[in-house]
This record gives structure tokens, C-alpha cells and sequence, in this order.
């Protein structure tokens, strides 16, 4: 038997990405680096700004599309799972990044954003993973990503439906990983802790920002491009052996 080879190039020349949120923050960050290193990205958002984003990628020589839809709603789903197979003819990478948080202590949190907060939390995500993993059983290969958070591993104040939602994505992670498996399919989820994105500059700034960075033991919060990292990792030949784990991205914030 020949000497095993493993690629670490981290490359995804001819690869076909499909990622959700891919307007701005995290979503468009992964897109950016998987198209800097090869991926044609397939981008939805339910904001049409992610036309323009689609169209920056483009404009670096790798092509990208956009989708605007309701990734809550499985119409929306297959439409975008049916566009993208026929301009590219298959996807090799979901990432499932879109998200919301609203926040309220349990004992007031409505039903509206409980329900708004599965919605697109984990609704979403399991619709996406079972129409694009219906693709990847037939072609023997895929690789899905799920954004969860540090949040769906430890506690966090008036965050009961984010808790709620992205433990629940970190669960379904698991299953469809031992699910899927004998497909040649990897599902791994990665959980950050507070991402200076447009939105989390707003949510954690001034002192309810430096407090919080204060239990972090590398004093900081995280940035798009460190969960686009990670992200390509798990997109790539390199991780091929990693299925069914939470790859953590918070400063040491759940070790305590």
C-alpha cells in the first residue's frame, strides 16, 4: 500500500460553495476567503445588498452569484439549492451562517422571537443541510459547516432562544455527521464568541463590551476573518478525518 497523502493546501480550486448571510459580517467574510482561495460562492441573503457582494467576489476573477431568499421557507431553499446546481452543476460546501439573536429574560421573551429565533437559527439550517445533502449523497462527498456559537455550549443572560437555537444546531450537527458519514459527507459546526461584526460592535460596546471581555482570558473578542479561517479549514482536504465536532473560537471563554 502507497504512503498516505494528505493536502494541505488548503485549496478549493473547482469547489462550489452555497453560504447563507453572505451580505455582510461572517457570511461575507468566508465567501471572500474561500474565493481567494478558489471556490465559486453561491451567496444568499434576504437582504438584495448581497447582489453587490456577489458581484465584488466576481470582480476577483473567481465567479460568484447571488440568491435573495427566505431561507426559513423551503420553497426558498430548493430555489436556491435548484440555481445553484444548474449555473455550477453541483455544491461541494454549505455553510449555514445565517442568524439572528433576540434577546429578553425568559420570563418575558415573546413567542414571536422564540419562533423567529428557530426560525433561522435551526429551521433554516437543517432545510438547507437536507436539500443540499440530498446533492452530496449522490455525488459521495460534501462538506456542510454550521455556525453555532459559544452560546450553544455554556449559559448566557437573556439569551434563552439563542442558547436554545444554537445548542440545538450543535445537536443536529451530530447527527447528520453520523448520519451522513457513509456518503463521504464531513459536518462540523464552528462556535465563536462575540464577533466584531457591524452588528456586534453595536451590541457590545462601551462598558457591557469591556465587561464581558474581562471573563475572556485573551482579553478580546474575535473578528470575521478568524471564523473564515477556521471555516476554510473545514472546507478543505485538511479536515477530511474531523466529522461531527464543534471547533470553538472564543479566547478561552468556555474552558473556565
Amino acid at each position: 500500500m502507497g504512503e498516505f497523502q494528505i493536502d494541505i493546501s488548503f485549496s478549493l480550486k473547482d469547489k462550489v460553495a452555497l453560504i447563507t448571510g453572505g451580505a455582510r459580517g461572517i457570511g461575507k467574510a468566508i465567501a471572500v476567503l474561500f474565493a481567494q482561495n478558489g471556490a465559486r460562492t453561491v451567496l444568499v441573503d434576504l437582504d438584495p445588498a448581497v447582489e453587490s457582494v456577489a458581484q465584488e467576489i466576481s470582480a476577483l476573477g473567481i465567479k460568484s452569484i447571488a440568491v435573495v431568499a427566505d431561507v426559513t421557507k423551503k420553497d426558498d431553499v430548493e430555489r436556491t439549492v435548484a440555481v445553484a446546481v444548474k449555473e455550477f452543476g453541483t455544491i461541494d460546501i454549505l455553510v449555514n451562517n445565517a442568524g439572528v439573536a433576540y434577546l429578553d429574560d425568559a420570563e418575558n421573551l415573546s413567542e414571536e422571537y422564540w419562533d423567529k429565533t428557530m426560525a433561522v437559527n435551526l429551521k433554516a439550517p437543517f432545510l438547507l443541510a437536507q436539500a443540499v445533502g440530498k446533492v452530496m449523497i449522490q455525488q459521495k462527498k460534501g462538506k456542510i459547516i454550521n455556525i453555532s456559537s459559544q452560546a450553544g455550549i455554556i449559559a448566557l443572560d437573556k439569551h434563552v432562544a439563542y442558547c436554545a437555537s444554537k445548542a440545538g444546531l450543535i445537536g443536529m450537527t451530530k447527527v447528520l455527521a453520523l448520519e451522513w458519514a457513509e456518503f463521504g459527507i464531513n459536518v462540523n459546526a464552528i462556535a465563536p464568541t462575540v464577533i466584531l461584526t457591524e452588528l456586534g460592535k453595536k451590541a457590545w460596546a462601551g462598558e457591557v463590551g469591556e465587561a464581558m471581555k474581562k471573563k475572556i482570558p485573551l482579553r478580546r473578542f474575535g473578528y470575521p476573518e478568524e471564523v473564515a479561517a477556521a471555516a476554510l479549514y473545514l472546507a478543505s482536504p485538511a479536515s477530511d478525518l474531523v466529522t461531527g465536532e464543534t471547533l470553538v473560537i472564543d479566547g478561552g471563554y468556555t474552558i473556565q
